[in-house]
Formats: structure tokens, sequence, C-alpha cells
């Protein structure tokens, strides 16, 4: 996934069915499941200590968040290749770095947004301080970053290239 300027994100076939199977989830058979959860709850009497009930509330409030979420994201999606990179860092690409300049202590991520996780590899938000220390950095040149403890690290730009999925 590579998210660019006017807010598109680029997805690839697999990844924009995979959120169009969840969100057609989400809107029929599932809210269907947690209206019948809330009306078994209802029945039950007193709403106020009804456990049941606030647990199922609270879990639609999640469902209906996340609709949101795919609606957007998939209205701005883009199926297809992403547009050609020249070695620059950007979403949706598998980053590998050498922390303080060590080519032995490395890591190699991929950076996008949590949608595209997956357990293949390991995922960097480009918010993460990480995710937008290396952005738009190109192979070969340093980056910084903070830490949590409000510390700087630096790492160098080993490679950058478009996940293939």
């Amino acid at each position: 996934m590579t998210q660019t300027s006017e807010n598109v994100t680029w997805l690839t076939q697999e990844a924009y069915n995979k959120l169009k199977d969840e969100l057609e989830y989400l809107t029929g058979p599932a809210r269907t499941e947690i209206a019948a959860k809330i009306a078994a709850a209802r029945e039950e009497g007193d709403l106020r200590e009804n456990g049941g009930y606030h647990a199922a509330k609270e879990e639609q409030g999640k469902q209906e968040l996340r609709v949101r979420q795919l609606t957007q994201l998939l209205e701005n999606a883009k199926v297809g290749t992403p547009p050609a990179t020249d070695g620059e860092v950007a979403p949706g690409m598998v980053v590998t770095i050498a922390f303080d300049g060590d080519e032995d202590d490395t890591l190699t991520f991929l950076l996008a947004s949590r949608e595209y996780a997956s357990s293949d590899i390991e995922t960097y938000s480009p918010q993460s301080p990480l995710g937008s220390g290396v952005m738009g950095h190109k192979v070969g040149e340093d980056a910084e970053y903070e830490l949590p403890n409000g510390k700087k690290a630096s790492v160098t730009i080993l490679k950058a290239e478009p996940y293939n999925g």
C-alpha cells in the first residue's frame, strides 16, 4: 500500500479484495449478529446493570468505527501498481536499515498502515517515529528519528523496494 499526497491509497488487488470482503461482512452478517445480541440483552431487563447489553453496544460501536475507516480507505483506493520509485522511502516500500551505521545490526520492514500489515514481514506505520524518520530519504542516506525516551537515533537506508505481497 502506498499513500500519496492526493490522499490516494494504492492497494494490490488482493489487499483491496480482502478489505472489501471485511467491509461487506461488517455491514451485513456482523450487523445482524450484533443487533441480535443487543436485542437478547435488552430482554434480560434493567439496562443500567446489564453487562451483556453494555458489552454488545461497545462492540457495535467498534464495528461501526471500522466500517467508517474501511469505507474511507476504499473510497480513496487505487488498485494496481503504485508509481515507480527511485529508491526513495515511501509508504508501500520494504525498507532495510542499519542502526547507527552498523551494517550487521539491520532491520527490514514494510512501511505501511495497519490495514496492510502481514505476518510475513514486520510493519511500521509511516506516522511512527521510525517511519516518519526514514520517509523521503533515499538509499545510502542517513536518517534520524526520536526514541520514546526523547533521544535521537540514526539509521542508514540500505534498501527501499516496492512491496510485492
